[in-house]
């Protein structure tokens, strides 16, 4: 998407970083184009297990490489009970190295749940393979639907390309359905100033449940359009998905009767 502006590919680089491990974790090898992972949409949402797939086919998912470990660090990627799981197989992420953290501040209880036997255990989601890690989402934002592991920002990418919705402004959740014993998927979406009235708000509708179907294979309990400025985001500017699944349950879960299915919708996490 760079390339219009004379941007080279591999001017471009990625890596995996958080401020537990003094920032950097991965990174990929400046001066190289980035690897992108083709994998099959379907097996990583019911398996758990991301299977190579032709690249640029509608049931394949991109997942960008963000690189090898730097030096003095290591990788694992483990299931729910610990055990070390292997190549392409997604899991969650745990750290150890010489720049890690030793424990959060006041927050013995933080520590003690998240750095078990010397590994950080970071909460993220993803795979390795051939050495190069590939993230799948946050382990506390994953929406299970009927089975299938749903990752919030792959339906938030899809919003982006929508006409009328503003880019990077579309939150994504679940919400536990006592009746159907798994999760309603809910989006909210905030509009470009004085767009979409009408018909046109109903078209854009229309197209997000559409696409929606069509790249992820689930869909959409409810949408909600909102104004600008209506989604929280966190301190460090990220959409707050857990803040804003609360927010709609306080101000939109109970119109017209939205979701409701005989018990409240509460929340699964």
């Amino acid at each position: 998407m760079f390339s219009v502006f004379g941007v080279k590919q591999a001017a471009l680089s990625t890596c995996y970083a958080m401020a537990e491990n003094t920032f950097a974790v991965t990174q990929y090898p400046v001066g190289k184009s980035v690897r992108v992972d083709w994998v099959r949409t379907s097996i990583l949402q019911k398996e758990q297990q991301a299977v190579m797939g032709p690249a640029g086919d509608a049931g394949s998912t991109a997942m960008v490489s963000c690189g090898f470990p730097i030096s003095g660090t290591e990788i694992r990627v483990l299931d729910s009970g610990g055990e070390l799981l292997k190549e392409r197989r997604v899991g969650e992420i745990a750290i150890r190295s010489n720049c890690m953290l030793s424990g959060y501040y006041h927050r013995p209880d933080v520590t003690q749940e998240t750095i078990q036997d010397g590994w950080y255990h970071t909460g993220d989601m993803g795979y390795l393979a051939d050495g190069e890690l590939f993230i799948t989402g946050r382990k506390k934002d994953l929406i299970i639907v009927g089975g299938k592991n749903i990752y919030p920002q792959d339906l938030e990418a899809i919003a982006n390309e929508i006409p009328g919705i503003i880019p990077g402004r579309s939150a994504a959740f679940g919400l536990f359905d006592q009746k159907l014993g798994s999760e309603n998927i809910v989006m909210v979406c905030e509009l470009e100033d004085g767009q979409l009235s009408g018909s046109e708000r109903k078209k854009s509708e229309v197209e997000l449940r559409r696409r929606v179907v069509q790249q992820s294979e689930v869909a959409l309990s409810d949408i909600q359009f909102v104004e600008r400025g209506w989604l929280i985001k966190t301190s460090s500017g990220k959409i707050s998905r857990a803040a804003n699944r609360e927010k709609y349950l306080r101000e939109c879960a109970s119109e017209n009767g939205r979701l409701q299915t005989g018990d409240s919708p509460t929340i699964l996490r």
